[in-house]
């Protein structure tokens, strides 16, 4: 299943820091170009670490208010609480970034990027090259762009990749209806394995929403051993792997 790649809805005009560059000055980068977040590269453009907002507002929760004494703060343990003091007081991109910066490659799927942010929960990722140079910068935003994606280009896929490509059918054999990003398919197969196949890979067609089966099948093979099907092609190959 070909995936849409990250290059093709990145940002390659990125706006960025470099180490020195002043606090007040990231916070009108981020104010002008209403932007939540940039990233810092060295000399070579080489992505050092990535700051959001959240980062500069750091210093903001640690003022004082003004017209009260000063608080007096706990001493703070563990390396998280050490970093968000040290970002606190933070002058330059340097001291205020995140390190290591979390990027992708532009070659990687939008699928592989969406699993990157959701698991190390960041809003947005540097895309560089073999030597980590930065070429471009992928948001969430950039991402969601994949739903949406015109009904009919994605029942064109599923029958193209799905039902001819790996299910080895004619176009016409199941009906696949598309409706924002909904897809019902509906028919006859001739084993009832082909069917969470079919579900399957219909699943992971960029823009799909969710799958509605309404699938039948010629005959039941569910009670047969792997080494009594009549496996073949492809579509045999995924059905090892559901």
């Amino acid at each position: 299943m070909k995936h849409g790649k990250v290059g093709s809805v990145m940002t390659d005009d990125v706006v960025r820091a470099v180490y020195a560059t002043p606090f007040k000055e990231v916070a009108r980068l981020l104010a002008d170009h209403r932007i939540s977040g940039l990233p810092v590269v060295d000399a070579d453009e080489k992505v050092i670490g990535v700051i959001s907002e959240t980062d500069l507002m750091m210093r903001q929760a640690e003022a004082d208010e003004p017209g009260r004494p000063p608080r007096r703060r706990r001493p703070l343990l563990g390396r998280g609480a050490r970093s968000m003091r040290a970002k606190a007081r933070a002058r330059t991109a340097g001291q205020l970034m995140s390190k290591p910066a979390v990027t992708v490659r532009a070659e990687d799927t939008i699928v592989q990027a969406a699993r990157t942010m959701a698991a190390r929960r960041v809003e947005r990722l540097p895309v560089v090259d073999a030597e980590d140079r930065l070429v471009g910068i992928v948001t969430r935003r950039d991402l969601l762009q994949v739903f949406l994606r015109p009904d009919d280009a994605i029942r064109r896929t599923v029958v193209q990749e799905v039902l001819v490509d790996t299910l080895w059918l004619a176009p016409q054999t199941i009906d696949v209806h598309v409706e924002e990003g909904v897809v019902t398919l509906s028919g006859q197969l001739e084993r009832r394995s082909e069917i969470p196949v079919a579900v399957h890979m219909t699943q992971q067609v960029d823009g799909v929403v969710a799958v509605t089966d309404k699938l039948t099948f010629r005959l039941d093979d569910s009670h047969l051993q792997p080494d009594e099907q009549a496996l073949r092609g492809i579509a045999d190959e995924w059905i090892r792997k559901l």
